[in-house]
């Protein structure tokens, strides 16, 4: 089968180009903005307590990653633009009418594009690693080593296509409804923020229940980004777990972090984790 993509209207092409990219974006200012509107400014001071690393990064690294981060949505705009020419052609599984699957399906499917995103996203992350493959791809997104919210997306353009490769994946491997790509799409970004916050806001004890110790938190992440050969998973925890790849002392960290007081907390602009 040879994949022949009909983009012969191309201001049709065009306008729905800069409108896919305009969602992506907003939805990205306005998660990220929010997050950092509260917790960077105006409850900074009501949360400091809750720091991972307690000094906050320089101006310029948020205008960096915001830049990067809008470079990002270019990419992933285009990339959903030629999944929707793939729609139309029929390579896709993408369906419109959920009665066709049932809402059973619609649900599963969910989780399904979630675990695989999980999967796609611990082995890529971990094939960019690779020294020679971390210089050229991966390198602009650890330049945050204290990240903030605008991190969430701040990608050189190689490694956005690599990110991105997951939606083309799951329309080709998974029948998924339209709802299901939005929700899948709102709940990566959500994540993403709270995985680059730079506060921990799950409680103490989190990672050591049954329940929890599988999830991912934003401690880990962050170690990630400050110890870099670490802690590679996005949502969950269970590669790292089954490959040996968390920090040996995350477990130590995050309890140390998430069982500050606020009372006690002072902003000496040291680093929590040490």
């Amino acid at each position: 089968m040879i994949f022949q993509l009909d983009f012969s209207d191309g201001y049709e092409w065009l306008i729905r180009y800069f409108v896919i990219y305009g969602i992506l974006t907003l939805r990205y200012i306005i998660l990220a903005g929010l997050a950092f509107l509260i917790f960077y400014s105006w409850r900074k001071h009501r949360f400091l307590y809750k720091r991972i690393q307690s000094r906050f990064p320089e101006n310029s690294e948020y205008w960096r990653e915001m830049g990067y981060s809008l470079l990002t949505m270019f990419i992933f705009a285009g990339i959903g633009l030629i999944v929707i020419a793939l729609k139309r052609q029929g390579y896709t599984q993408i369906y419109n009418d959920i009665d066709e699957y049932g809402w059973t399906w619609f649900f599963i499917s969910l989780v399904l594009t979630i675990l695989l995103h999980d999967t796609w996203f611990y082995w890529t992350h971990r094939f960019m690693h690779i020294p020679k493959v971390f210089k050229v791809v991966h390198k602009v997104h650890h330049l945050s080593h204290n990240p903030s919210p605008w991190a969430a997306f701040s990608f050189h353009p190689l490694e956005a296509v690599i990110e991105a490769g997951i939606f083309p994946l799951i329309a080709f491997l998974l029948p998924v409804h339209p709802l299901t790509i939005f929700l899948f799409l709102l709940y990566m970004t959500i994540f993403n923020v709270l995985g680059h916050l730079g506060y921990e806001l799950y409680p103490r004890g989190f990672v050591r229940h049954p329940l929890g110790k599988w999830h991912n938190t934003s401690t880990h992440h962050n170690m990630h980004h400050r110890y870099t050969k670490c802690n590679y998973g996005l949502y969950f925890n269970i590669w790292d777990q089954i490959m040996g790849t968390n920090h040996k002392r995350y477990v130590e960290v995050f309890e140390e972090v998430a069982g500050k007081k606020a009372e006690k907390q002072i902003d000496t602009g040291a680093h929590v984790m040490e």
